[in-house]
């Protein structure tokens, strides 16, 4: 009597790749490595070159005094004096630091809110919402700069669009009582589109379920929004607080089209571009404005890495 072998599993080729994690030991050609290589390096020198090894030196001449014009041996070491000097003797950083201030509070409190309603309303489906979407989203893809030249032409004291529906002839841009406010507005114009896209992503992501449930236990769509909704999107509202601090902080091409970021105009961001290649040439002072608003940016990307990550364990 002899004993039948055991049959062989019969295994589909298409589903042989699904079986188990790719063998480790297989050999790549070299073509494959020197794409591979290509496609990792090339950006990595990108980024190495042109955003960590100036952010490196920038720190570096933070503590440092130097015009930028002569060799590396004009350089003279000061220690945290240009810091010291940055809150005692440079009262046009007092200014910045308050405008910067009001131009995050400013933010968050209005363009932030509309940008975040705008997205909640698209959201429900209204007829017409991808029409609404991109009008709302057409001045993110515009330049800042190009922003300040749309808005220099409705604030114009001749002829421009505001004072002409008003019936007035107000400096909007040149009065250093409203300056300000005035520019805060047109920023926001675009600050708002960009909230929306980011929390109108957002709300997509979350499984219709969930509201569902919330509106059959009797909630109405505002207590489920705040109670079920806002609570599951707090990634995107990390996000959003992060990248309005950010935007509040790296405020500069608005200012500086209409005035270089003078006349009640002045921010951090101009005060670095004025230090650095204006007719000052304080290279380590303006290095040393442009590694705080560094250092603020870094401690709230850090916050929300941490918060999202510890969320996720």
């Amino acid at each position: 009597m002899t004993l039948q072998q055991p049959l062989e599993p019969v295994v589909d080729v298409a589903d042989a790749g699904t079986l188990g994690p790719p063998n480790p030991h297989i050999r790549r050609s070299r073509a494959d490595r020197w794409a591979a290589g290509l496609m990792l390096g090339i950006p990595a020198a990108f980024v190495i070159g042109l955003v960590w090894i100036p952010t490196v030196f920038t720190v570096v001449l933070s503590f440092a005094r130097w015009d930028g014009i002569g060799g590396v041996s004009s350089i003279e070491w000061v220690g945290a004096q240009n810091y010291v000097d940055a809150f005692q003797a440079y009262p046009p950083f007092q200014e910045a630091l308050r405008n910067n201030v009001l131009w995050l509070v400013f933010l968050f409190v209005f363009p932030t809110v509309l940008g975040v309603l705008l997205a909640v309303l698209l959201d429900k489906g209204l007829r017409g919402s991808r029409i609404y979407q991109s009008i709302f989203y057409i001045p993110v893809v515009l330049s800042m700069a190009l922003v300040g030249f749309i808005w220099q032409l409705i604030y114009s004291p001749d002829g421009g669009v505001l004072n002409t529906a008003l019936g007035t002839d107000i400096d909007w841009l040149g009065d250093p009582d409203i300056n300000i406010w005035a520019v805060m507005v047109a920023a926001s114009w675009r600050h708002a589109g960009y909230i929306m896209l980011l929390y109108l992503a957002g709300l997509k992501a979350i499984d219709p379920s969930v509201r569902e449930a919330a509106l059959m236990d009797g909630a109405g769509p505002v207590r489920t929004f705040f109670q079920v909704v806002f609570p599951l999107m707090k990634p995107t509202n990390l996000l959003i607080v992060v990248i309005t601090v950010i935007e509040a902080l790296r405020a500069f091409d608005l200012v500086w089209v209409i005035n270089k970021g003078r006349n009640g105009l002045e921010l951090i961001s101009a005060l670095v571009t004025a230090n650095v290649v204006g007719e000052a040439g304080r290279v380590g002072f303006g290095s040393a404005l442009a590694t705080m608003m560094l250092a603020i940016s870094l401690v709230m990307i850090a916050a929300y890495l941490w918060i999202v990550m510890r969320s996720k364990d």
